[in-house]
């Protein structure tokens, strides 16, 4: 039986590790991310406490640093492997998981199994976006104009529009009875744009270079849609969730001509399939 469990003993050449310090300026965007999915815990607290108003502004406030903490660490040059799927796992958790226990807090419950079953895709369809767009990140042949273009609907944006019952439901819009059936066939709508490969615009390209004549007008603008936001935090968001769903198919032509310019042709099932 002695030779089953050996007695450990150190190799006395073995020397003790030395582990280097991190730079601040790779734990700045990580604590950017975790920040984020502490808001997105804490709204799925306040779901379940009823208090839908808080909840759906901690979920917009996460997406918001979810839009920081990635430029954060380009700026500061600390991108790293870990803080990529860090910001994965936040991001299913913020805009996965929280919209959908939201909405089956809100509404969805009313309709007992069936409304668990859509919270339920909806929140598999966040998972399966974001592990597709981790996948097309490591893919060397993608040409370098479709980053302008996301494949399908991101997931902060799939989040967001799909609270807009929940905005609409703050500033008074009256929901019978029956309204439920929409709601949930509307979260369907939402979780299929988000699997989809619609291609929408991506802005992560943009701004690199502003024209001098319009840096003050972007000032402007900011200042203007920051103070309606605070203002009319509801009415904005409902107003941007509409807008963006008017733009979706404008993204959908302009990546089709996009294509034709540059001489692509889209791949075959045959070709896409593992």
């Amino acid at each position: 039986m002695d030779d089953l469990f050996p007695p450990f003993a150190p190799d006395p050449n073995d020397r003790p590790r030395r582990f280097r310090p991190v730079p601040f300026r790779i734990i700045a965007p990580n604590m950017i991310t975790l920040l984020a999915l502490c808001l997105g815990l804490t709204a799925i607290r306040l779901a379940f406490e009823g208090k839908f108003e808080p909840a759906v502004l901690a979920v917009v406030v996460a997406a918001g640093l979810d839009g920081i903490d990635g430029r954060v660490a380009r700026l500061l040059k600390g991108t790293s492997r870990f803080g990529a799927e860090l910001d994965s796992l936040a991001d299913f958790v913020n805009f996965g998981c929280a919209p959908a226990l939201i909405l089956y807090s809100f509404a969805l419950h009313n309709l007992k199994s069936v409304g668990w079953i859509v919270s339920l895709v909806f929140a598999i369809a966040m998972c399966l976006r974001l592990a597709r767009f981790n996948a097309m990140l490591d893919d060397p042949n993608r040409p370098e104009w479709k980053k302008d273009y996301f494949v399908g609907m991101p997931a902060p944006a799939g989040a967001l529009t799909g609270m807009l019952p929940l905005y609409l439901h703050f500033l008074n819009v009256p929901f019978p009875q029956w309204s439920t059936g929409l709601i949930l066939a509307y979260e369907l709508v939402i979780a299929l744009l988000v699997v989809s490969t619609v291609p929408t615009f991506s802005g992560k390209t943009w701004g690199k270079r502003v024209p001098r004549d319009l840096v003050l007008p972007i000032f402007l603008v900011v200042v203007v849609a920051f103070g309606l936001v605070i203002s009319f935090p509801f009415e904005a968001l409902a107003a941007l969730s509409l807008g963006y769903l008017c733009v979706i198919p404008f993204g959908a032509v302009q990546y089709r001509k996009r294509l034709k310019q540059e001489g692509g042709e889209e791949p075959t099932p045959a070709e896409t399939a593992p």
